[in-house]
C-alpha cells in the first residue's frame, strides 16, 4: 500500500542544500534534476525534501524520489537513481 505525502511535511531544497552540497562538492541549489518518472526538470532548491533516517528529495510535480542522502560519522551515502539526469551550471571561466 502506498502512503500519501502531505505537502506540509517537507522543506524546500534550500533547507537541505548544505548536506547535499557537501556530498556533491557543488552548490546543490543550482543543480537541475530531471525526474526519471515524469521527466520534469526541477532545480534542487525547488524539490521537496523530507527528513527521517536521512534526507529524501522528491519531485515537486509527481512526488517521486529524486535523491537520497544518509550520513554516518564517517561517510555520506548519496543515491541519485530517481533522477534521469543532473545538470550543474558552470560559472563563466570554468576550465573545460
Amino acid at each position: 500500500m502506498m502512503s500519501t505525502i502531505s505537502d506540509g511535511d517537507h522543506i524546500d531544497g534550500n533547507g537541505a542544500a548544505g548536506p547535499f552540497s557537501e556530498a556533491l562538492g557543488i552548490d546543490a541549489t543550482t543543480a537541475v534534476l530531471t525526474c526519471a518518472r515524469c521527466a520534469s526538470p526541477s532545480r534542487f532548491a525547488e524539490t521537496h525534501v523530507y527528513g527521517g533516517a536521512g534526507l529524501v528529495s522528491r519531485c515537486p510535480e509527481c512526488t517521486s524520489v529524486l535523491a537520497r542522502l544518509v550520513r554516518t560519522p564517517t561517510d555520506a551515502w548519496l543515491d541519485l537513481c530517481g533522477a534521469q539526469s543532473v545538470r550543474v551550471p558552470l560559472t563563466a571561466g570554468t576550465p573545460r
